[in-house]
């Protein structure tokens, strides 16, 4: 790898954490933040964390297309940098919130520019060969992984010291970040392979249905949309059920947390590579969505707190399932046409996060005290239905010359 490629995917890897980390810090102390501010219980207070996550969701759904479709038409350097110099301003102006108001305004910039994942993963597929995206898009997962580790975990610590801190750092760190991308980070599209905005495919919707590479990359799209779909309960509910289910406090809840990114981190980074070589990208994605719908069952019936952490150890091969498939379309997309497609990728999860949340909310409100898990078992239906989708609407890519 040369040299300024490796500058190039360090920036996009940390640019990712720290997208992460701004979102995960705030899930440990969400509970206790909401129930100051409204006055609610846990069961009242989830319902409105569901719909902070729709606010933050919301702006995902209509910006990821735009931001795709900008780096298509501008270069990847620009968007990247513009939106790690809007997280770090978004991150200071949440940590001086005064009311809950600002709370989801600052939630709403953080999704516009937390968008930005989508040229992050198009920057990557210019500068990795097809047989190597799987293990590239693995590393990328793997900074997701590390952020749910850091996030809550600054959440869970430094929260003890007020709950406007964890911003702070997240703030000076994006700036940090936007510096370092600014000496190193190079343009990886070439003038000659930018392809100019249509205003049509900027819209969600416009870039769902025009999504790039034919009908199997749709048929793949619908499979995400329904697995984001159910993995929305864990930013939605983990920590109401966490504490309703176990007494848990933020601290606990933050190692939770910390526990699954590290899990999901060392399973992205050693065995999407690993498998999408031997196994190819659609016995991978098929091997990890039969694991998350074991994982959802598990978690729904878990009634220890030891049982938690076990489950989390088991499962977390099923986090090779989105890297898998994410290589996959790539592979079937056109080279000039990565922004576009990991924009509609984005749109699709955007949309899901924008009902999930909302609908895993709802459940557990009404389920709190009968059955606390009912959120996880609604999350492992649909992923039994995007395992029914892939498996028999999405054939294999084809072999590239």
């Amino acid at each position: 790898m040369a040299r300024s490629t490796k500058y190039a995917f360090a920036f996009v890897w940390v640019t990712v954490l720290l997208d992460m980390i701004g979102f995960g810090m705030i899930m440990p102390i969400l509970p206790s933040i909401l129930r100051q501010l409204t006055g609610a219980d846990v069961a009242h207070a989830s319902i409105y964390g569901g719909w902070l996550f729709f606010a933050y969701a919301a702006m995902q759904f209509f910006c990821a297309p735009v931001i795709g479709g900008l780096s298509d038409a501008f270069g990847r350097r620009p968007v990247l940098l513009l939106a790690v110099l809007g997280l770090g301003i978004d991150n200071a102006l949440t940590a001086l919130s005064p009311t809950i108001t600002w709370l989801f305004a600052g939630r709403i910039i953080a999704g516009i520019f937390g968008a930005s994942y989508t040229t992050a993963n198009a920057y990557i597929a210019d500068v990795t060969p097809p047989d190597e995206r799987g293990k590239a898009f693995g590393m990328l997962g793997a900074a997701f992984g590390v952020g749910f580790v850091v996030g809550p975990a600054i959440g869970g610590l430094l929260g003890d010291l007020g709950p406007r801190v964890p911003f702070f750092v997240a703030a000076g760190l994006s700036i940090a970040n936007f510096l370092y991308g600014f000496v190193f980070l190079p343009e990886t599209l070439p003038k000659e392979k930018r392809r100019p905005l249509q205003f049509s495919q900027l819209h969600p919707f416009g870039a769902v249905v025009s999504i790039p590479g034919g009908k199997h990359v749709r048929t793949l799209a619908f499979a995400l949309f329904v697995l984001f779909l159910g993995s929305a309960v864990y930013p939605a509910v983990w920590s109401f059920w966490a504490n309703a289910r176990f007494d848990w406090s933020p601290r606990m809840i933050g190692i939770s947390l910390a526990a699954y990114g590290v899990s999901n981190t060392l399973a992205q980074a050693l065995l999407v590579g690993f498998c999408t070589k031997r196994l190819g990208e659609r016995n991978t994605a098929i091997a990890g969505l039969f694991l998350t719908i074991v994982c959802f069952v598990l978690t729904g019936l878990a009634s220890r707190s030891w049982m938690v952490f076990a489950i989390i150890a088991v499962a977390s091969p099923s986090s090779v399932t989105m890297p898998a498939m994410n290589a996959w379309m790539s592979k079937l997309a056109p080279d000039d046409a990565q922004g576009r497609l990991q924009g509609a990728i984005g749109a699709a999860e955007s949309l899901s996060s924008i009902f999930g949340p909302i609908l895993m909310s709802q459940v557990f409100g009404a389920f709190e005290h009968t059955m606390p898990g009912a959120p996880f078992f609604i999350a492992a239906v649909l992923s039994v239905a995007s395992l029914g989708i892939a498996m028999r609407a999405a054939p294999p890519p084809p072999v590239r010359a």
